[in-house]
């Protein structure tokens, strides 16, 4: 019902969940580091089979957002170079804007998806309202992001 930093703490291991209600983004390590995945109201019968991690060991509750949505990517670290802003979905930020990297970014309001290849596809990061500085202090300097998804109220 809210976020957890480390399931461990409950339980020795997890392989499979449901989402009653809510959007929640789960975590390969503890502390919403590692690989995270999306999910929505469901059940998460075995993760292997949908070609997640192995384990979850924490998670995040994202909280419903009703109002508008708006994002500043830049091609260079610390909000540098190229910026375009962002208030819909983008499934490809080099044929929309014709920028080949993202390197920061500025979420003003909302919550959104962010990929690593264009129309929504290979690893995502959850992005919340915030100044994302340099994604590769962040742990994530081998992965460009490509594409963005606003994360809807329909969870």
């Amino acid at each position: 019902m809210s976020d957890c930093p480390e399931i461990s703490s409950y339980l020795s291991r997890c392989n499979s969940c449901r989402v009653d209600s809510g959007c929640f983004m789960v975590y390969d390590r503890p502390n919403y580091m590692g690989n995270q995945y999306f999910l929505r109201r469901g059940e998460y019968s075995d993760y292997s089979r949908m070609g997640m991690f192995e384990s979850i060991r924490s998670c995040r509750m994202i909280p419903m957002h009703r109002g508008n949505f708006r994002m500043r990517i830049y091609e260079r670290e610390n909000f540098g170079g190229q910026m375009m802003e962002l208030m819909d979905d983008c499934d490809s930020i080099m044929d929309r804007y014709r920028m080949s990297d993202c390197q920061s970014c500025n979420v003003m309001d909302g919550h959104w998806l962010m990929y690593e290849q264009p129309h929504y596809r290979g690893r995502m990061m959850y992005m919340r309202p915030g100044e994302y500085r340099s994604f590769r202090d962040m742990g994530y300097s081998n992965m460009r992001f490509m594409s963005m998804r606003r994360i809807m109220d329909s969870c």
